[in-house]
């Protein structure tokens, strides 16, 4: 479909690159920008024809945070609602709680953190407030030299959103994630790679072809079924109070890939031949208890 605020390519090998396209407001992020990236990771992203995402922005800009000029609440909230802990759980998918109480970012994070294939950034300039949280639920962060980074809540008066207080000390650790929530300030590339937000800085121009030839590299003769669990595995199980919860998913996961795409990648590996793996990221066993 067509989009207002993004662009999306997918490539031969099943790479595709979504562009954040407002590049005159610097790829600030408004509610149809939110609409849109939920379509594209909740439906366009779960074709098999996609096997990775690779995210940028479109310009000097990655998306430089919500877009503060909209009347009313500019988070999009409704403000005649009095949530508690208890009615947001218990109304979590009434759409009047998911349209005015749920945090917009929030609901984009989940989508890409739930989508069961890789996904990676390329912070190609400002990437603030949600601009950055957002790059948490990806798998990978690939920074410009030129990319700035700041998690500025402070400066507004709200606070860390997007799921970013359970991605973010994941990711950096609890002492720098502190660090930089409470200072506000904006990260250079090289501050972001010294404290480990970042895999990699790289020159402009080399930014989002270093991005899409690693997504590649991730998906060429790999398994689908296999990437996808492997995701699963590691979000859910570094989470874990005990190994042995490890331990039990790994088994399901391994028994249905053993006789599944696992047949294919050993009878390849021994005949010296590239792997024909017919499993898909849209059919996965489930490994998990239902929550």
């Amino acid at each position: 479909m067509a989009y207002e605020t993004l662009r999306w390519e997918v490539d031969a090998d099943g790479v595709a690159l979504l562009t954040l396209h407002r590049p005159g407001a610097l790829n600030a992020f408004d509610l149809t920008m939110a609409r849109e990236l939920l379509q594209v990771f909740t439906t366009d992203a779960l074709e098999d024809a996609v096997r990775a995402v690779v995210v940028t922005g479109e310009g000097r800009a990655f998306c430089a945070g919500m877009d503060l000029s909209a009347e009313g609440n500019v988070f999009g909230l409704d403000e005649t609602q009095d949530p508690t802990p208890e009615s947001i759980r218990e109304r979590f998918d009434d759409p009047v709680y998911v349209d005015g109480v749920r945090d917009t970012g929030g609901k984009v994070t989940l989508a890409i953190h739930a989508l069961p294939k890789p996904v990676i950034a390329a912070i190609n300039g400002a990437a603030v407030g949600i601009g950055a949280t957002m790059t948490l639920a990806m798998d990978l962060r690939l920074a410009s030299t030129k990319a700035r980074i700041g998690f500025v809540f402070g400066r507004l008066g709200i606070v860390p959103e997007a799921a970013s207080s359970w991605f973010l000390p994941r990711i950096v650790g609890v002492q720098q994630t502190l660090e930089w929530v409470y200072s506000a300030e904006i990260l250079t590339a090289d501050a972001a790679l010294a404290g480990r937000l970042v895999r990699s800085v790289h020159e402009p121009e080399d930014l989002v072809p270093t991005a899409v030839e690693l997504a590649r590299s991730f998906v060429v003769d790999r398994s689908p079924t296999a990437l996808a669990l492997a995701k699963q595995l590691v979000y859910r199980n570094s989470a874990t109070a005990d190994p042995r919860e490890a331990h039990l998913s790994d088994s399901l996961a391994m028994w249905h890939a053993s006789v599944g795409d696992g047949k294919e990648g050993v009878a390849a590996f021994l005949e010296k031949r590239s792997p024909e793996f017919t499993g898909r990221a849209t059919d996965l066993p489930r490994i998990f208890p239902e929550d």
